[in-house]
């Protein structure tokens, strides 16, 4: 179309047209940011090989969860440093800046020489990485929605704003897809070895499509209008932070809102993925497909849920998302224990386990400095093969001095005494007790993998996209309540870091905590009290104190 006849279309019509290009510009380099981000969490498995390979299995697992975290943690500090660069000088620029730090350090990931090649300084170089990774999100998020949301008509809002809340998703649906096909193509052995690299590498090329995309757009229109009229914060964060008045809809937003949303987002859509794949036993590749299809099928309710938000408000949505997920999480988590690994969980039920011993004689099963072995006292000796083993047990308190013992079913197997043993004769004594207590597993029909032609791929697929439709709830309507909680002049700041907070920390931390949990308790469905308790108070706290804002005026 030339350019006289595009000046001569109506203005609705030339405003809709731009409106497509907004969405879609900054909704497709968000999901170029997440597609970086979250492949670390999907490749778990393979950096904890790599690059935890110093210490025990289940220690280097919970490490690497914490590297993943690590990211989570600088967000809230990302949300300050680059929100007040986007109350300062402008959204756009401001998100071209977070996307290229983002992508770079991506890239260097998939470059990183290993711990059997440089040592400790691998681990410590990956925990950098994410930190900048983790600062860059924390400035892009907060810019993407105010961009769209200060671009959309009053009434469409919630719809509009919910294509950017999609794109964690299909960041994630982007990150999974890749690495399927990667692994389809290199074989399991070579993407172990060092095929998991090349989805981190091809990040530079996404980069390059990113930026492009991103400079299409101009400033958003309220903030070129402050700009002109001299409106602008000069100190946004003290605005925003310093000023009772602003602050307490900082805590509301948090606690009233971001919080559950939170950990209902990372339970449905990452934790489910561990759990399958490091508990259930379920292989990588069929963990990657099932999620890949689930997330497929449910993606679309983020715009179905946007679009009811303009409509009905959305403290209902948000709230009653929630809350289902809170009241449904053990009985989902238990029938996809029976989906995807059934034997596992009939032998739970006919032949549980048993660990038989003086609490005070017990460690939590995690080591920060990863140095402890676990094989100076029974008890450790016996909940460390269990752990490792990924088999859920129950905890049995005997007098003190006792022995530790496992008990699978009605066969009990001793533990080897520390006091008596020591050496090589200790570690005699350790190699003889689990292979006793392997045979004893097997016996009862623990499975040492879940059996590819005995899952039930189809209950799994749904029981994952009930899961990830509860995330679009409460994840859907997020943006567009942020947005309009805040004033135009410091909204950047002020609705960035309660959504980091909340997803940075709350969420983040999410599986480092709950695998922690499960290895402290031996119960693998424990750590789901985690979500469970903040979802529900996010409940309690918004029906109280979180306002409607679907109706507000943002131009202000």
């Amino acid at each position: 179309m030339e350019r006289a006849e595009l000046a001569e279309l109506p203005r609705h019509h030339r405003a809709t047209q731009n409106e497509k290009l907004v969405i879609a510009a900054s909704s497709l380099g968000t999901v170029f940011e997440w597609y970086d981000f979250y492949l670390y969490g999907l490749l778990a498995t393979a950096i904890t090989a790599h690059f935890f390979s110093g210490v025990n299995e289940t220690t280097g697992f919970i490490l690497a969860l914490g590297a993943f975290a690590a990211g989570f943690a600088v967000r809230p500090f990302g949300a300050l440093v680059f929100g007040r660069i986007g109350d300062l000088v402008g959204r756009k620029n401001t998100f071209l800046v977070t996307m290229a730090i983002m992508g770079l350090s991506t890239f260097a990931v998939g470059c990183l020489p290993s711990y059997d090649q440089i040592g400790v300084a691998a681990p410590v170089i990956l925990v950098g990485l994410r930190l900048l990774q983790g600062l860059a999100l924390g400035g892009e998020y907060g810019g993407a929605a105010t961009y769209v949301a200060e671009h959309a008509p009053a009434d469409r809002r919630g719809l509009y704003t919910s294509w950017i809340q999609t794109t964690a998703t299909l960041g994630l649906f982007a990150a999974l897809l890749v690495v399927i096909g990667v692994r389809f193509l290199m074989g399991e052995d070579s993407f172990a070895d060092w095929g998991w690299r090349v989805p981190f590498l091809v990040s530079i090329v996404l980069l390059a499509v990113s930026m492009w995309i991103r400079l299409q757009l101009a400033e958003s229109p309220v903030f070129q209008k402050m700009k002109e009229e001299g409106t602008t914060s000069k100190a946004p964060l003290t605005e925003a932070f310093a000023r009772w008045g602003n602050l307490k809809w900082v805590l509301v937003a948090l606690f009233g809102a971001v919080a559950g949303q939170a950990v209902v987002w990372y339970t449905g859509q990452f934790y489910a993925l561990f759990f399958l794949e490091k508990t259930l036993k379920v292989d990588g590749a069929t963990t990657n497909v099932l999620t890949a299809i689930a997330l497929g099928i449910a993606t679309p309710a983020f715009v179905f849920f946007g679009w009811l938000s303009d409509r009905i408000g959305r403290k209902p949505i948000i709230l009653t998302g929630c809350a289902i997920a809170a009241l449904s999480y053990f009985p989902l988590f238990n029938a996809l224990t029976v989906a995807a690994n059934p034997a596992l969980a009939r032998a739970q039920a006919s032949a549980p386990v048993e660990v038989i011993a003086h609490a005070a004689e017990c460690s939590i099963q995690f080591d920060p400095i990863g140095k402890n072995s676990f094989d100076d006292r029974s008890c450790d000796i016996a909940k460390t093969f269990l752990a490792k083993s990924g088999i859920s047990y129950r905890n049995v308190e005997a007098p003190a001095g006792t022995i530790a013992s496992i008990r699978v079913g009605d066969r009990r197997i001793d533990a080897p005494d520390p006091a008596r043993v020591t050496g090589a004769e200790r570690k005699a004594a350790v190699a003889a007790f689990q292979a006793e207590a392997k045979s004893a597993l097997e016996d009862a029909g623990y499975p040492a993998a879940a059996d590819p032609a005995a899952i039930d791929k189809p209950m799994v697929v749904a029981i994952l996209t009930m899961l990830v439709l509860l995330v679009t709830m409460v994840y859907g309507p997020i943006a567009a309540l942020l947005v309009e909680l805040f004033p135009s002049r410091i909204r950047y700041s002020s609705m960035s870091l309660p959504y980091h907070i909340g997803n940075g920390w709350f969420g983040g931390f999410l599986p480092t905590i709950v695998f922690a949990m499960v290895a402290a308790t031996g119960n693998i469905y424990h750590g789901l009290w985690y979500p469970i308790l903040i979802a529900a108070a996010t409940v309690l706290i918004g029906l109280f104190f979180l306002p409607e804002t679907f109706q507000r005026d943002i131009d202000r």
